[in-house]
C-alpha cells in the first residue's frame, strides 16, 4: 500500500509500472496540472481531481465518477490489470489516495501511494523532468464496490434524534478549524454532521516529510477516537476526496471504512 522512493527509483524504467501525479489546490483549477508541467517524477502522467477523479453529477462537489467515464480515464491513463499503479501529491497523499480509493473501488487493487509523494522524493535529489511520457492506451475493466459507499439517508438513519451516532463511528477529514465550524471556504454553511468525530487528514502523515506515521502513532490516535471498538466506520471530509485519506491510514491498521460520498458538501446543501 505504501511505496517507497527508493524502491520507485529503482523501477522506474518498469513498462508495468504506471506513475500518476495527482498534484492538485482547491480553489484554484488548473493548479495541479501546471505544477506537473513544470516538474514531475519521470514517467508520470497527471491526473486532475476535479476532472478526472470526480463525476460531473451526483452528490456533492465530487462525486464518484460513472462506471464508463472512469472506465475511459483509466483506459487512456493506460492502465489494465496488469499494470501497477503508484499515486503522488505534494500534500503527503490527501488527493493522491482519492485515486487509490477509487480504482480498488473499481477493482484494480494494484495501487499504492508513494510515501512522501513530491515532498520527499524533491528533497531527496531524486530525478525529475518536464518530458510528458507518450502513453499507450489499455482496456480498463471496472468492477465496483458500491457497498463500499453510503449516502446522507444512511447517515441520517444511524443518528439519534439528541445528535448521537448509533453502531457507527463518523470521522470527518477536514482540518479542526472547517469540523468546529469556525471557517468554511468552499461550502454553503459550517459546521459538522451531529455526533461525528474529527480526525483531520492532516495528522496522518509527519508535518515536515509528508511521510505517513508509523503504525504506532496512526493505531495510538485512531484508538482514541474509538476505531478499533466501532462495528462501523464511515469517513467525510468536505466533497469526498480526503476523506480517502483517512480510508487509507484505516486500511493501514487492518481496518475497513465506507466513505459518505457526498460528504460535508451534500449534508449542508
Amino acid at each position: 500500500m505504501l511505496t517507497k522512493a527508493d524502491w520507485l527509483l529503482s523501477q522506474i524504467e518498469d513498462p508495468s509500472l504506471r506513475i500518476i501525479d495527482c498534484r492538485y489546490l482547491l480553489g484554484k483549477p488548473g493548479a495541479g496540472k501546471q505544477a506537473y508541467l513544470e516538474n514531475h517524477i519521470p514517467g508520470a502522467i497527471h491526473l486532475d481531481v476535479d476532472q478526472d477523479l470526480a463525476g460531473k453529477s451526483g452528490p456533492g462537489r465530487h462525486p464518484i465518477p460513472r462506471i464508463i467515464n472512469f472506465s475511459t480515464t483509466m483506459s487512456y491513463a493506460g492502465i489494465d490489470s496488469s499494470i501497477t499503479v503508484v499515486a503522488y501529491d505534494d500534500v503527503g497523499g490527501a488527493y493522491a489516495a482519492r485515486l487509490w480509493w477509487l480504482l480498488r473501488y473499481f477493482g484494480h487493487e494494484k495501487v499504492s501511494l508513494l510515501d512522501g509523494g513530491w515532498t520527499k522524493w524533491v528533497a531527496e535529489v531524486k530525478p525529475i523532468t518536464k518530458e510528458i511520457p507518450k502513453i499507450k492506451a489499455r482496456s480498463f475493466k471496472a468492477s465496483p464496490h458500491p457497498d463500499w459507499v453510503v449516502d446522507k439517508e444512511y447517515i441520517k438513519q444511524k443518528t439519534e434524534v439528541r445528535g448521537q451516532m448509533t453502531e457507527i463511528l463518523l470521522l470527518d477529514a477536514r482540518s479542526p478549524e472547517r469540523y468546529r465550524g469556525e471557517v468554511e471556504p468552499i461550502d454553503k454553511r459550517a459546521g459538522h454532521i451531529p455526533g461525528a468525530k474529527n480526525a483531520p487528514y492532516a495528522n496522518n502523515v509527519d508535518s515536515q516529510n509528508k511521510q505517513f506515521k508509523s503504525k504506532e502513532k496512526l493505531k495510538e490516535e485512531f484508538q482514541k477516537l474509538g476505531a478499533f471498538e466501532a462495528k462501523q466506520i464511515i469517513s467525510y471530509c468536505g466533497s469526498g476526496v480526503t476523506a480517502c485519506h483517512n480510508i487509507f491510514a484505516l486500511k493501514l491498521l487492518g481496518l475497513d471504512a465506507k466513505l459518505y460520498e457526498g460528504s460535508w458538501s451534500d449534508w449542508c446543501s
